[in-house]
């Protein structure tokens, strides 16, 4: 009875974090914003990123006085500067290298997806400013702080010899599974497996960074550089090409 009280409330926190998500896209389709964003480069995702940190945000401060319960937390602090600020150094060194060699080799391979909107001050602002202020808050708020801490009130231990935890792993393929695209009218999925493997890996990373840094802080500023080093590369590419 215990191990199915375990699976209903995984299963239950899992549509939380996919559902959720996709009713704030139903909330942020309700605007229209074309004076603002007539090439539809930032405003939407950035009301539906403002939406699910909002819903998941009234949530977690719901549960807070439950989970004093337990040694859990959700992250509401600066927790280990020392180990989050060498977390930080270090993935930003990786990242970056990995940006420049991707860089080389999409545009040797003429592999290269373009910018999607019109490379002019306003798009490039708002997607930067998105993926730098709202991108990484957002969703390490969401699936790192919100579904590894409460994953793991259910999921104890580690795997790969102690180096993850099963908590983190879960939420890792949660946050790939997000972004995987659907709709139920009529029933759709578009998915690339190649983004599906590069979320999962760097949701893997997040998670380990929160879990060792033991706050929200340092995987959300891993999340902002990862994207904005990303959007930045595609437009720089999408200049050079065109």
């Amino acid at each position: 009875m215990r191990y199915i009280k375990k699976t209903v409330a995984i299963v239950f926190f899992i549509v939380l974090l996919l559902g959720i998500p996709k009713l704030s896209g139903m909330i942020a389709d309700q605007f229209n914003y074309q004076s603002i964003d007539p090439d539809s480069a930032f405003m939407w995702i950035s009301v539906h990123h403002i939406v699910q940190a909002l819903i998941f945000l009234l949530i977690m401060i719901v549960l807070i006085p439950y989970l004093k319960r337990s040694d859990k937390d959700f992250g509401f602090h600066k927790g280990d500067v020392a180990i989050g600020l060498k977390y930080v150094k270090i993935f930003s060194l990786i990242f970056l290298s990995y940006a420049v060699i991707s860089i080389f080799i999409v545009l040797i391979t003429n592999a290269f997806n373009l910018f999607p909107y019109p490379i002019n001050a306003r798009n490039v602002i708002g997607q930067l400013s998105f993926q730098l202020l709202l991108s990484g808050p957002s969703e390490e708020l969401i699936f790192r702080a919100f579904a590894i801490t409460m994953f793991s009130l259910f999921i104890s231990g580690r795997v790969l010899n102690g180096k993850f935890s099963k908590a983190n792993l879960i939420a890792a393929v949660v946050f790939a599974l997000a972004h995987v695209g659907f709709s139920f009218a009529p029933f759709e999925l578009n998915y690339n497996v190649g983004q599906l493997v590069y979320s999962f890996i760097l949701g893997i990373v997040y998670g380990d960074c929160y879990e060792k840094s033991k706050s929200m802080l340092y995987p959300m500023i891993l999340h902002s550089i990862s994207n904005v080093v990303a959007v930045s590369v595609s437009i720089i590419a999408t200049l050079m090409i065109t």
